[in-house]
């Protein structure tokens, strides 16, 4: 079995308590054949960035590179996060076609690959995440590396007409040509792909999942919905219901139902739209006027960014007219917290929720939707409100399925799932239980690395390593 190097922004460093469940995945990965993390140190320096921080623990290498200020701000603040992010979530009115930062976030790849080379060996398995590092594989061909390597993409890709609206598109998206294998969320998102290459990108499809680039150089796309450690969700929701916060929590319901949403603060999430979905609810439901409180709990993110502090305001005030005009002295509708909470304690918010809405305006999968899943109670479970647009939607059909956009769809959903009698609710969660009991995080890793080196290396000079 070959060695792993697994690269992505963000390394997941020995001590750091993450609470995703790709870091858990790949951690066991590493651990389980040996190998080597690579990526950002998360440090933004004074002078000039590059510098190499290396630890151990046990059979893994964690290798992490600095950046400088303007590096930091053109890669990441701006052409990942301006540029890339709007437009793979379908937000063209929102990308920013600055120059400058495209030619920083190629710099910083650039850095990466010039730090990564030297540490490769000829048999490695290099497996490289997401959006900020695209032409990663493309630059290390450069220098010569000629082992298996492998991209996947945790965000949605659009149509081929978006992504053409992109300046000095085929300058980027042709780097993909240079992976052994890209992965995708759905099989929406790699259709998608292969409309782009066809349409395009100067490439051919050959075959249900394999493509040929201009050149002649064939390489291979898949479907690998990443997932969640559905167990231990689950274990971790049962035990959290002692917590202090939890109970907290329930206690202050007074009885009442509650719909739980838990969102990163972005536009892609839909929450004005959720917010009015659930005033249309209070509105289209005067029979269930106070049976239900709504908690969205929306931590902050990218806060310096004006797009994400316009939101911000905007929900603030959306709660505050939806809580004025439907309150009662003794019940709050709407609960707004822009704070985090513990994971373990965020399971058991999960368990206690007999709604969970998940209803993003595009998302590549969305693990909240199944995290709330797996945390439910077998005996009493809940019922998952999910946007059709999400790739969560394409594993599970068993939840109410909305368009976040139909006001009135996302009203009578929440409406039906508070409602909805136990026998139904047990036959719906035990269906997407037992899915995503098979169908884990360990799963994902371990077909995404089962067909990565399925694929043929693509041969070429290798430094030692």
């Amino acid at each position: 079995m070959s060695r792993l190097v697994v690269v992505s922004n963000r390394v997941s460093l020995p001590g750091e308590n993450r609470a995703g469940g790709l870091a858990v995945a790949l951690q066991a990965a590493l651990g389980e054949r040996g190998g080597l993390w690579f990526g950002w140190s998360g440090k933004v320096v004074r002078g000039p960035g590059g510098e190499v921080h290396e630890q151990r623990d046990a059979e893994i290498r964690y290798v992490t590179v600095d950046l400088d200020r303007a590096d930091h701000d053109a890669y990441y603040n701006g052409f990942s996060n301006r540029t890339l992010w709007p437009l793979l979530h379908f937000r063209l009115d929102l990308v920013d076609y600055d120059r400058a930062t495209r030619e920083g976030y190629r710099r910083v790849n650039a850095l990466f690959a010039d730090k990564l080379a030297p540490l490769l060996r000829e048999d490695d398995t290099v497996w490289i995440h997401d959006y900020h590092l695209i032409p990663l594989a493309s630059l290390l061909r450069e220098r010569g590396i000629g082992c298996r390597i492998g991209f996947f993409l945790h965000v949605p890709v659009p149509s081929a007409d978006l992504l053409m609206a992109m300046p000095d598109h085929q300058r980027l998206m042709s780097t993909l040509y240079s992976y052994d294998l890209v992965g995708f969320q759905t099989r929406r998102d790699r259709d998608r792909f292969h409309s782009y290459v066809r349409l395009y990108g100067g490439g051919r499809i050959v075959g249900d999942d394999e493509l040929e680039a201009p050149g002649g150089r064939r390489f291979r796309t898949g479907a690998f919905p990443i997932s969640i450690d559905t167990a231990h969700i689950a274990r971790q929701a049962a035990a959290a219901m002692s917590k202090p916060a939890v109970r907290q929590l329930q206690t202050s319901l007074e009885r009442r139902l509650l719909a739980i949403g838990v969102d990163r603060l972005d536009y892609s999430k839909g929450l004005p739209e959720r917010f009015h979905g659930f005033e249309r609810y209070l509105q289209r439901h005067p029979d269930q006027k106070g049976s239900l409180t709504y908690l969205q709990i929306a931590p902050v993110s990218r806060g310096d960014v004006g797009e994400y502090q316009v939101l911000r305001s905007q929900l603030e005030q959306i709660a505050g007219h939806i809580n004025g005009g439907h309150a009662e002295p003794d019940w709050t509708p709407l609960r707004y917290v822009n704070r985090n909470f513990p994971h373990p304690t965020l399971t058991g918010f999960y368990r206690s929720a007999r709604v969970g809405l998940v209803t993003p305006l595009r998302d590549g999968m969305n693990l909240v939707a199944k995290e709330y899943v797996a945390a439910q109670d077998p005996e009493n479970p809940g019922v998952l409100v999910l946007s059709l647009l999400a790739g969560a939607a394409q594993e599970m059909g068993e939840a109410l399925l909305v368009n976040p956009h139909d006001l009135d769809g996302v009203a009578d959903a929440i409406a039906s799932a508070a409602t909805m009698p136990l026998s139904r609710r047990k036959e719906r969660w035990h269906a997407m239980f037992d899915y995503l009991r098979i169908h884990d995080i360990h799963a994902w890793r371990r077909s995404y690395l089962a067909a990565l080196e399925s694929c043929g290396a693509t041969g070429g000079i290798t430094p030692d390593g």
